[in-house]
């Protein structure tokens, strides 16, 4: 092999390698977007919101003053929002009596299949659909389901990002009952 093929070669190959070495290095330690769903709004309050509930009723979140406030976004189409809500449903069922209150979000889904998945998982705490996406696009949703909590004084004190168990949600709601 000439000088000059093995000049070629060995350049073809360490510009190969410097991209690959670049390309590992400009993603490694990146997480999802959707890891970051809601991420700016914690330690903030709580953007203030109406929601139409499905049950016809509206929902204010200002007009709860002073109360600890569990806000689930969901679809019916999302499978993680599947497994989390039988847990939703147990806590709520705990903490109602208890002056804390949950609303769940509808987002980007039709009205039947949202009423569809609230009937098969028994889920009683108000919901209601995000039309337009306006909530979720305040609250910095970027993935389903993503679970925010907030302390009496309005401010989100916490998020969770993906199906929430019962413990992390006993957890988060004694933290928001202090």
């Amino acid at each position: 092999m000439s000088n000059r093929r093995i000049l070629v070669l060995s350049l073809i190959i360490l510009t190969v390698v410097g991209f690959v070495a670049l390309l590992w290095g400009g993603l490694a330690g990146k997480e999802p977007l959707t890891s970051r769903s809601g991420a700016a709004r914690v330690n903030h309050l709580a953007p203030d919101f109406t929601l139409p509930l499905f049950s016809g009723d509206n929902f204010t979140l200002s007009n709860l003053e002073g109360k600890p406030v569990v806000i689930n976004f969901w679809a019916s189409w999302c499978p993680p929002c599947r497994t989390e809500a039988p847990a939703l449903e147990k806590v709520w069922q705990l903490y109602k009596d208890k002056d804390v209150i949950f609303i769940g979000v509808d987002v980007q889904d039709n009205e039947s299949d949202a009423q569809t998945f609230i009937t098969e998982f028994g889920i009683t705490y108000p919901n209601g659909p995000d039309a337009g996406s306006k909530i979720s696009i305040d609250y910095g949703v970027a993935g389903l389901p993503v679970t925010f909590f907030t302390n009496r004084e309005g401010r989100i004190t916490n998020r969770w990002v993906g199906a929430i168990s019962e413990g992390l949600l006993i957890a988060n709601i004694e933290e928001i009952l202090q």
